[in-house]
């Protein structure tokens, strides 16, 4: 999985709160990596859908959290395919996998109460003669594994990092095999990831919004009260028993997109814990709701123009002519006639919706781009194949079978906003992007309802300061389409004590893209604490 994989989802499913970056199983926007080597989908906890009575109060920094027992890797047999992980071939027969399950408190202000169940997988050198500890993943999301993300790096990393750190993944609350939200049948997601709504028109409007409804309804009825503890800033605290589980006085963190939010809460929390801590893709701490939303589209409207340049200078991509209104011209087909696809046994048809997904999907990597060049041609002959693999890899549609990151994204997304916005502001903001972001933004506009009909008990998350003993190391791709160059800026400012390392890249996020500037100044950040001289930019 791209490790910012997934950063709030965006038009996609009406009842996702805003933009995934990138639900594909790639590795942080640089290209794809086998997120779970495994042939049948990972074995999920089912504990935590007893309602329990919320509090939303977040922890003040500094609070130890409740005590947390040591926790016991065994094997990963029965959740994956160890021989199917990429493993570097300096590493071969030295990698081990374990695998183990803690408990937390579904709510910390009653931490004798109802626990979640927490999966997490190491991974493990046994070379690693002089170890400094545990360095804890996450991809992005919210709702991205963190457990696959761990496996998918395993191949990735420098195996100088291997042997010095043991690699630990986790799912966090909510997420895939940790208590997962689970509110919606596989066929009730195709029908809302297929659903095209134009909410400028009054039927669509309502349409929208009676589907949004349709989620919030089916999440409360299942969870009760229990919903509004999937939050970021519980999440944050999970990470500190995490930390305690595993046997360390400090974290190591590597966070992508939406995981750089997750680290800066932990951070903020806890900033006495921090050893290193990298967090890559920065979500905006200044921006929030529809304002981050906008300048995510700005992100994405400018990324397929570099696509399109890109495209003109290749054959047969160039055959397009000009892609930006072939693009327009599948989606108005699609939104009158929905595109048949050429995959036997398919019964799917491509609506405008899939189409922008998929048009959307390929613009987190570079290494996509011929991929959607490709999918566009076939869709101007009427097969919409590529384009709804691309939809598919997207929404994490797997075999007709879906992850839960649907639920996962829209619970932590809305459960970390406050309630809104309301029916003007959204015809408002809709017509706005409708002129403004002329391929994403009236199918983006779906995404405003997402959080609006949610359960009301929110926990925003706090401003992440954080004065941690070392500096926090965050890094901005200057032409990131999920999360925009800015974030990075205002992330290391509003942090405090950390240093901004820049690259003037493509595709979301930087580390392990290509860039041996910048994965060299991450290694030696991560081993000896060694940070780029100030204002660096790696080069393309």
């Amino acid at each position: 999985m791209s490790p910012a994989a997934v950063v709030r989802r965006l038009g996609a499913a009406v009842c996702g709160a805003a933009l995934l970056a990138g639900c594909s199983q790639t590795v942080a926007g640089h290209g794809t990596v086998s997120a779970l080597p495994s042939a049948g989908a990972p074995k999920a906890s089912t504990t935590a859908t007893t309602p329990a009575t919320p509090t939303g109060s977040p922890a003040a920094p500094g609070t130890s959290g409740p005590e947390q027992l040591p926790i016991t890797f065994a094997g990963c047999g029965s959740l994956f395919d160890s021989s199917a992980v990429p493993v570097p071939d300096a590493l071969q027969g030295k990698i081990t996998f374990g695998c183990g399950t803690i408990k937390v408190p579904l709510d910390y202000a009653d931490p004798g109460g109802q626990q979640l169940s927490i999966e997490l997988v190491k991974v493990h050198d046994t070379d690693n003669g002089t170890p400094l500890g545990s360095l804890l993943v996450n991809p992005g999301g919210p709702g991205g594994s963190g457990f696959e993300l761990a496996l998918g790096l395993t191949g990735q990393l420098s195996p100088s990092l291997l042997a010095r750190f043991d690699l630990v993944g986790f799912d966090p609350r909510g997420v895939g095999l940790s208590s997962p939200v689970r509110c919606l049948s596989d066929a009730q997601k195709d029908r809302i990831n297929a659903a095209s709504p134009d909410v400028l028109t009054t039927a669509g409007f309502a349409a929208a919004k009676d589907l949004a409804k349709q989620t919030a309804e089916a999440c409360s009825t299942k969870y009760g009260p229990a919903l509004a503890q999937y939050n970021t800033v519980n999440t944050a605290r999970d990470m500190d028993q995490i930390r305690k589980a595993v046997g360390e006085e400090k974290m190591n963190y590597l966070g992508f997109s939406y995981g750089t939010e997750l680290g800066s809460i932990y951070a903020h929390l806890f900033p006495d814990r921090i050893r290193v801590a990298v967090l890559d893709g920065a979500v905006d701490p200044l921006t929030t709701g529809i304002a981050s939303w906008a300048a995510q589209l700005a992100g994405f409207e400018s990324a397929f123009d570099q696509f399109a340049a890109d495209c003109l200078k290749r054959s047969p991509c160039k055959t397009l002519g000009n892609p930006r209104d072939v693009v327009y011209a599948i989606a108005r087909t699609a939104a009158a006639h929905p595109l048949s696809t050429s995959d036997a046994g398919e019964t799917r048809q491509v609506t405008r919706s899939l189409v922008l997904t998929g048009v959307l999907e390929a613009l987190y990597a570079r290494s996509e781009w011929p991929t959607l060049g490709a999918a566009l041609l076939a869709a101007r002959t009427g097969d919409g194949s590529g384009l709804l693999k691309l939809a598919d890899s997207y929404n994490q549609r797997y075999g007709g079978r879906y992850s839960n990151i649907m639920e996962a994204n829209t619970a932590i997304s809305c459960n970390d906003e406050k309630p809104g916005p309301t029916d003007e502001a959204i015809r408002t903001t809709a017509r706005a992007w409708a002129k403004t972001y002329p391929m994403f933004g009236t199918w983006s506009a779906i995404s405003l309802f997402g959080c609006q009909q949610w359960q009301p008990q929110r926990t925003p998350v706090p401003l992440p300061t954080a004065a941690t003993p070392v500096k926090v190391l965050v890094i901005g791709n200057l032409h990131d389409p999920a999360t925009p160059y800015q974030g990075a800026v205002d992330l290391a400012k509003t942090m405090g004590n950390a240093e901004l390392l820049s690259w003037d890249g493509e595709g979301h996020t930087s580390y392990l893209q290509g860039s041996s500037c910048v994965d060299n100044y991450v290694n030696a950040y991560l081993l000896r604490q060694k940070l780029p001289p100030p204002d660096t930019t790696c080069p393309r």
